[in-house]
């Protein structure tokens, strides 16, 4: 049986982040995916000029559109730049009931540019991280979600698993 897994991300031009990325470890690992763009990026490797996020309507037809014809087994979230985008993402799996879900906090690129509204983290913190089944946020990120300094790996762990349970 070939699993099937949907990432919901923005999309990278230069293929080294996001959709691109997130399919490209799909098909690695012989998963099928499916991608629901949440932002386009007019980035590349030495940075991000642009970003344009998707309308939240057209967000929730694109899950719906995926979730109403295909069996979805894992979800892969990526950057989600504004909490329209995230509220209406949590809408969404919360409707179909969404299993396994991955949730990489998406922040700043690694050029240093960021790529989340600061409003968005607050719903962020709110809406996904308690439906999230594994978070993977880098350091950056972690200190950004708990506010405080990450000065080992295992205190920050606790500190983000408690962000999920409030």
């Amino acid at each position: 049986m070939i699993h099937n897994a949907l990432a919901i991300a923005g999309s990278d031009p230069s293929g080294g982040a996001g959709i691109q990325a997130d399919l490209k470890v799909f098909s690695a690992h012989k998963v099928y995916g499916m991608a629901a763009i949440t932002a386009l990026t007019a980035q590349n490797t030495q940075g991000v000029r642009s970003v344009v996020s998707v309308p939240e309507r057209f967000m929730r037809d694109q899950l719906a559109a995926i979730f109403d014809d295909i069996d979805v087994h894992a979800v892969k979230i990526g950057m989600l730049s504004s909490s329209d985008i995230i509220n209406a993402v949590a809408d969404m799996l919360e409707k179909y009931q969404a299993k396994n879900i991955v949730l990489d906090p998406v922040m700043v690129a690694t050029s240093g540019d960021p790529l989340i509204d600061q409003d968005a983290v607050h719903a962020l913190k709110e809406r996904l991280i308690p439906m999230a089944h594994v978070m993977t946020p880098n350091i950056p990120e972690a200190e950004k979600l708990s506010r405080k300094a990450v000065i080992d790996m295992e205190n920050a762990a606790q500190g983000l698993l408690s962000l999920g349970s409030s």
